[in-house]
């Protein structure tokens, strides 16, 4: 399929602004409790790293795309090669947004899940939206090319998966949660997502409905925010059912380990066409007890790397350099 823009890398002065330097170090990676794809539980070093403290908003994507010119795939008519068979009125610009239904439905994702034509990052419900006022929501319609052709820009890259769960978890390692082992402390919220049954009754006690201000939930033990909830975030591994663990010696643990391959990254759950996939992390404000209870550290979800949604953004992680030190 082509990419929306070849990924460039332009000159910025973004790189270690807002970004914090997480030391590394050894935790336990995966959950046991919870979802297949997230075991075994097993151990993993990661290198220091600096890592955005907040996801990339609205604001900062469009400093980027006024300095680029850059177009995201949702901006790009899809060309007919590429998707056989599709109907000639659905190769237009367009996303998936998410339109809640007025009552109890089956729970299957196209009840919820709608192509809008014209929905993108400028226009994240369809025509006639705007992100007047979300300039500091995270961007959302991104692939994981858009994500990339960011990241350049600003001289940084997206996390591994293993990068993203150990700064989710803020110093937490046996933790299920990136504050603790009760999804509701003293019962509060401590990220954004999904209040009520899912997907027609969303009582928002939290104050919203859809994306939040990057901020306005506690920050984590490592300082970085929304790391839980709000939109989900790319990573720059391939996906792969459950994570692979190699016999390893008692004394030894892989150090920054990288997920699976383009070729083999299908999830085996998914109907039609086998399109590589890249690993989410972090779950979205669609999260529910009821459905998809993804807003821990350790879930991961298979996402195909052409399809743009209204939950799903990124944060960017740099080396440390001598440079890039904040």
């Amino acid at each position: 399929m082509a990419l929306a823009n070849p990924v460039h890398r332009y000159p910025s002065t973004l790189r270690a602004i807002d970004m914090s330097r997480l030391e590394g170090g050894m935790f336990r990676m995966g959950s046991e409790r919870f979802y297949p794809e997230e075991q075994p539980v097993h151990r993993v070093r990661v290198d220091p790293f600096l890592i955005d403290r907040t996801p990339v908003t609205n604001a900062q994507f469009a400093r980027f795309v006024e300095a680029t010119g850059y177009l995201t795939f949702a901006e790009i008519p899809p060309r007919a090669e590429d998707y056989p068979g599709a109907l000639p009125e659905m190769l237009h610009p367009g996303s998936l947004v998410f339109v809640q239904p007025s009552g109890p439905v089956p729970m299957q994702i196209d009840h919820w899940w709608r192509f809008v034509l014209g929905a993108d990052w400028r226009h994240p419900t369809g025509p006639g939206s705007d992100i007047h006022g979300l300039q500091d929501h995270p961007v959302v319609h991104v692939t994981a090319s858009d994500a990339e052709a960011y990241a350049a820009w600003a001289g940084k890259r997206l996390p591994t998966e293993a990068e993203w769960e150990f700064a989710a978890r803020g110093g937490l390692d046996h933790a299920e949660y990136a504050w603790g082992d009760v999804l509701e402390p003293a019962g509060g919220y401590i990220a954004n997502y999904w209040q009520g049954h899912f997907p027609h009754e969303n009582t928002a006690e939290d104050g919203f409905e859809r994306t939040s201000p990057v901020g306005s939930y506690p920050p984590n033990g490592y300082g970085l925010v929304d790391m839980i909830g709000n939109t989900w975030e790319w990573t720059s591994d391939w996906y792969r059912p459950g994570h692979t663990v190699e016999v390893q010696k008692a004394c030894c643990v892989p150090a920054n380990p990288r997920g699976g391959c383009m070729e083999q990254s299908h999830d085996p759950r998914a109907a039609g066409p086998a399109i590589p996939r890249r690993v989410l992390k972090g779950g979205s404000h669609l999260c529910a007890v009821n459905y998809c209870q993804r807003y821990r550290p350790a879930a991961r979800y298979p996402h195909p790397i052409d399809t743009s949604t209204s939950h799903i953004g990124f944060r960017c992680v740099a080396d440390i350099t001598p440079e890039a030190s904040p």
